[in-house]
């Protein structure tokens, strides 16, 4: 069985509170888009594990670590009959690049498992499962345009449709780290919910709808902001990095013909959603 994980971006992302489990409460708009990985699982006899692969962009690190993996292993513990399985896992989707990518291929990875072999989860379960993979995980279980709450687990449907533009992605290879990244924020509650700014029409984001990472991210990377600005320069209506960096992404009228130059060592797709 073959499924395709999509990426998302963050519309606005208030970083509200430090909690004293260590993590912290945010407010952002979670909206998914048409850019995906592939993911396959077959079962398989040949082990009592989980075989595990990649191709196309390359994944560091310990694959004990990956979320497809800690999907499968999260599963196995509470139903022991799920079976072995092999996975592959095509990566297309930037890392680590505030895409949700990562978290995307585990939520579909228990999608997928919970699909193949019916061992009954309901949505929450599922949800439950997701959130020990991460905190971005349970949004990708629903997969709708949601306002997210909490540490981005408590969602609720949000009535937005960019369908009618064209958004492209810029990623320029930079690692941001997120810890750090948060680390130079002072948590604070809005003046405007991210919820009531969505509602208006997207000519008033602009000056309303921020990301609380940007300040920092951007005065240790000046690079990233200068992507936001060459959006805005070539006609975005509205442009900002998504989650913790490094995408910047930019909402573009759907009959706009684009002028962008961007290095050639960028990553850059226009999605026409």
């Amino acid at each position: 069985m073959v499924v395709f994980p999509n990426c998302k971006i963050n519309l606005g992302l208030n970083i509200t509170r430090k909690r004293s489990d260590g993590f912290h409460d945010l407010e952002t708009i979670f909206y998914p888009l048409p850019f995906y990985d592939i993911l396959e699982v077959i079962e398989t006899a040949e082990q009592n594990d989980i075989a595990f692969s990649t191709s196309g962009i390359p994944v560091e690190g310990n694959a004990e670590n990956n979320l497809c993996i800690k999907a499968w292993r999260l599963l196995k513990k509470d139903i022991p009959s799920m079976p072995p399985v092999q996975m592959h896992l095509h990566k297309a989707i930037p890392i680590g690049a505030g895409l949700g990518g990562g978290s995307a291929d585990g939520a579909f990875a228990l999608k997928l498992l919970n699909e193949k072999f019916n061992p009954g989860l309901t949505t929450q379960q599922l949800i439950h499962y997701a959130l020990q993979l991460g905190s971005d995980c349970p949004f990708f279980i629903i997969n709708k345009p949601c306002f997210a709450t909490g540490r981005g687990e408590l969602l609720e449907a949000a009535g937005i449709d960019l369908s009618n533009y064209k958004i492209v992605i810029v990623n320029p290879g930079i690692h941001v780290n997120t810890g750090h990244a948060f680390s130079m924020i002072t948590p604070a509650q809005p003046d405007r919910s991210v919820k009531e700014i969505i509602a208006q029409p997207i000519s008033t984001w602009k000056t309303e709808l921020k990301n609380d990472f940007e300040k920092a991210v951007f005065s240790q990377h000046p690079e990233i902001g200068q992507i936001k600005d060459e959006l805005y320069e070539s006609g975005a209506v509205y442009a900002a990095m998504s989650g913790s960096g490094s995408t910047v992404y930019g909402i573009f009228e759907k009959e706009m013909q684009l002028q962008l130059s961007f290095p050639s060592h960028y990553f850059v797709k226009v999605l026409n959603k």
